[in-house]
C-alpha cells in the first residue's frame, strides 16, 4: 500500500477519534447541565451563615454564603443575595446564628442599627417589666428567650363580717406563652446560669401590657415556666379556694327564736309572813295568816 494512502487513512482515523471524544465531552457537559437545571428547578437562593456568628458581630460577606432552598421551604423574609444582606451599612447580629442557618431580618439589625432590646422585639409588641423575687421568678430559672405564663393572685372580696369572705382569693391567668426579653439588665438569650432577678421584662401585646401593669397594683404577679416546646393553651383560666378541695365555710347561720319562749318567768308572789289563825266553821277548818 502506498505511503500516501496509509498517511491519509491514519489522519482520517485520528480525526474520527477526535470527533468522537469531542462529541462525548459535549454530551457529558450537556448531561451535567441538564442535571443541574433539574436540580435547580423549583429552588431559590437563600443567604445563610457560612460559620457560627455570635451575637453583636457585624455581618460581612466572608461570614455568608448562598445555598438553594426548595421554593416551598424558604423561611419568610429570607434574603436571596449576599449584597442584599450587607447593603446600606453595617448590620449586627441580634441572636447567635449557627452554621447554615438562614439570615432573617428578625435576627439582624437594620443598616447602622445597634444591638439593643427594642431591635430584638417583634413588630407591634411591647416590653413590660415587673418586680420579681425568688418565688415570682421561678427561683431564677427564668432566662431571656424562655416562655412563661403570667399569673395574678388577688382577693376579690366577699360578704362583710364572715370568715368565708376572708378566703375569697383567686388566681387567674393574665397571659400565656409569653416570651422573656430580659432578666434585670441581661437580654442575651444565650445566658444559661440561673439568677434571682429583681425585675423581668416580658414581650406582650399592648392589651396584655395594660393588664399586667394594673395587676401589679391589685395583687401578686408570678410566672409559670413553660417547657421549651409547649404551646398548649391553659385549660383553667381561674382557680378559687373552693377548687383546692377540703375547704369548709365557717360562716354561721342565724337561728330564729321567739322572744316569748325565752322571756324570763315572773317570780311567784311571796306569802305574807305573820301569826297564823285557824277558823272552824262546822266541820271545815281553814288557816289564815295575819299580816304584821
Amino acid at each position: 500500500m502506498p505511503i500516501r494512502t496509509i498517511a491519509t487513512l491514519s489522519v482520517a482515523i485520528l480525526l474520527g477519534l477526535i470527533a468522537v471524544l469531542a462529541a462525548q465531552f459535549w454530551l457529558g457537559r450537556q448531561r451535567q447541565a441538564d442535571q443541574q437545571s433539574a436540580a435547580l428547578a423549583g429552588t431559590v437562593p437563600v443567604v445563610v451563615a457560612s460559620q457560627p456568628i455570635g451575637r453583636g458581630m457585624a455581618l460581612t460577606p466572608a461570614l455568608l454564603k448562598v445555598v438553594r432552598y426548595p421554593q416551598g421551604s424558604v423561611p419568610p423574609g429570607a434574603m436571596s443575595s449576599i449584597e442584599q444582606a450587607t447593603v446600606g451599612g453595617q448590620r449586627l447580629v441580634l441572636r447567635p446564628l449557627a452554621s447554615n442557618e438562614p439570615v432573617l431580618p428578625g435576627k439582624i439589625t437594620v443598616p447602622g442599627g445597634r444591638v439593643n432590646l427594642s431591635a430584638a422585639m417583634t413588630q407591634g409588641m411591647r416590653g413590660v417589666t415587673f418586680r420579681s423575687n425568688d418565688v415570682a421568678g421561678v427561683a431564677g430559672f427564668v432566662l431571656p428567650g424562655d416562655r412563661v405564663d403570667v399569673l395574678l393572685t388577688r382577693d376579690v372580696g366577699g360578704p362583710a363580717g364572715t370568715d368565708a369572705g376572708k378566703m375569697n382569693v383567686v388566681t387567674q391567668v393574665l397571659a400565656e406563652n409569653i416570651k422573656v426579653l430580659g432578666v434585670d439588665q441581661v437580654s442575651d438569650d444565650t445566658a444559661e446560669a440561673p439568677v434571682v432577678a429583681k425585675a423581668i421584662t416580658l414581650e406582650m401585646t399592648p392589651d396584655q401590657a395594660q393588664a399586667i401593669s394594673l395587676a401589679q397594683a391589685v395583687g401578686n404577679v408570678s410566672l409559670a415556666l413553660r417547657q421549651v416546646a409547649d404551646e398548649e393553651p391553659v385549660t383553667r383560666q381561674v382557680t378559687t379556694v373552693a377548687d383546692l378541695g377540703g375547704y369548709r365555710s365557717f360562716a354561721t347561720t342565724p337561728v330564729s327564736y321567739s322572744p316569748r319562749a325565752y322571756a324570763p318567768r315572773a317570780a311567784a308572789p311571796r306569802a305574807p309572813s305573820g301569826p297564823e289563825v285557824k277558823v272552824t266553821r262546822g266541820v271545815e277548818t281553814k288557816s289564815y295568816t295575819v299580816a304584821r
